[in-house]
């Protein structure tokens, strides 16, 4: 999973260029053209996202409406591929297109969780 982390611009909302927008369809389409595209979604800003908190001395869950301040980490997008190596899915990753004058943009590259036993 390519997880694209949050920045002040997404959780604004501002829109990306068109020649940025262009990118990412093209960067997709590549994806799917290859095979390895499995789902791929952008989220809405965390102002309308809501947070549960769990205590760690149990007790009842904390309820939060958003917005959260970017600087916790928060994903304002991903992409689900299906790769046979590690190297595969970081080229991959490599190739996602950055949004150009906006800053740092922070991609993380995780595996799924095998649960096959389950």
């Amino acid at each position: 999973m390519l997880i694209v982390k949050a920045t002040g611009y997404s959780e604004a909302g501002v829109n990306h260029s068109r020649e940025h927008n262009d990118a990412r369809i093209a960067y997709k389409q590549s994806l799917a053209k290859a095979g390895v595209l499995l789902a791929a979604e952008e989220l809405q800003p965390s102002s309308t996202g809501i947070r549960i908190s769990y205590p760690s001395h149990g007790g009842e869950p904390e309820v939060q409406a958003g917005p959260f301040p970017a600087n916790q980490e928060i994903i304002a997008e991903f992409t689900l591929i299906e790769a046979r190596t590690e190297d595969e899915a970081l080229n991959w990753a490599l190739r996602l297109p950055a949004p150009a004058g906006r800053g740092g943009c922070e991609i993380e590259l995780r595996r799924l969780a095998d649960n096959s036993d389950s």
